[in-house]
């Protein structure tokens, strides 16, 4: 069952410093090309844990889309 919220990444601030692939549980956050991080929606969990290490905050946690 997924959870409902899922984290969304802001890929214009991204740095592409890679903390939040380390610190997701689920492996759910990748680093596309060297630019940003993309995050596979099925994969999250909705933890925050990415959030959290973000450098630059720009991870945010949202509500799962149909689960309003």
């Amino acid at each position: 069952m997924l959870s409902k919220r899922v984290a969304e990444v802001d890929r214009s601030r991204c740095v592409a410093c890679g903390a939040c692939t380390k610190e997701c549980p689920r492996a759910a956050v990748a680093v596309h090309r060297g630019c940003f991080a993309v995050v596979e929606p099925v994969r999250c969990v909705g933890c925050g844990k990415c959030a959290r290490v973000c450098p630059v905050d720009c991870i945010t946690l949202m509500e799962r889309e149909g689960q309003a």
